[in-house]
């Protein structure tokens, strides 16, 4: 009993310190989104829209010449953006996407070579990849492709296929446009 009582106190000790955290900014985003109509604006966070009126969750990056530009996001917003496209992939098929991270190399025991752009965190603890195909399919690696681990940033046409069981994302006739080598 007297164990009980104790682990009780523990637990409501432990509940009232976390629930004692600053939620203005979350109240904040809640009280936008409350009031938000089809006729309002979007809602923004660090100026960055995370909400369209129609309900879109993705930050609307286009400028024209891409869809999404990852590239305008910080780097927690970019590591929940790629995340979202990397497991809700029908969402983004077709769109053309920019992004800014490391140039990765994989070739698989059957001789089959993918190329990523690997994106991290806000803490670089963690990162999503986003293989991509470039337009030039007569590119050769290493010859047509920068040194490993090399930041770029490439654009392409969102896609998403299966392989073995699992779906990947990938982007389609891509470009590097920049090469922090260059």
């Amino acid at each position: 009993m007297k164990k009980t009582a104790l682990m009780t106190a523990a637990l409501l000790a432990i509940l009232s310190a976390v629930s004692c955290g600053d939620t203005s900014t979350m109240d904040s985003l809640i009280s936008q989104q409350e009031s938000a109509t089809e006729a309002d604006t979007p809602v923004y966070y660090n100026g960055v829209q995370i909400q369209s009126p129609d309900g879109e969750s993705f930050p609307d990056t286009s400028d024209g010449d891409v869809d999404i530009d990852l590239t305008k996001l910080s780097s927690s917003m970019i590591y929940g953006q790629v995340y979202d496209m990397v497991y809700s992939s029908e969402n983004y098929v077709g769109k053309k996407i920019r992004a800014k991270g490391n140039f990765s190399y994989y070739k698989d025991p059957d001789g089959k070579e993918y190329f990523a752009v690997l994106i991290s965190d806000a803490t670089a603890c963690c990162s999503q990849g986003i293989e991509f195909v470039l337009t030039d399919e007569n590119a050769v690696y290493p010859d047509d492709y920068p040194p490993l681990n090399t930041e770029i940033t490439v654009e392409g046409d969102f896609n998403s296929y299966k392989e073995n069981y699992s779906t990947y994302v990938q982007l389609l006739d891509a470009k590097i446009v920049q090469s922090a080598e260059e």
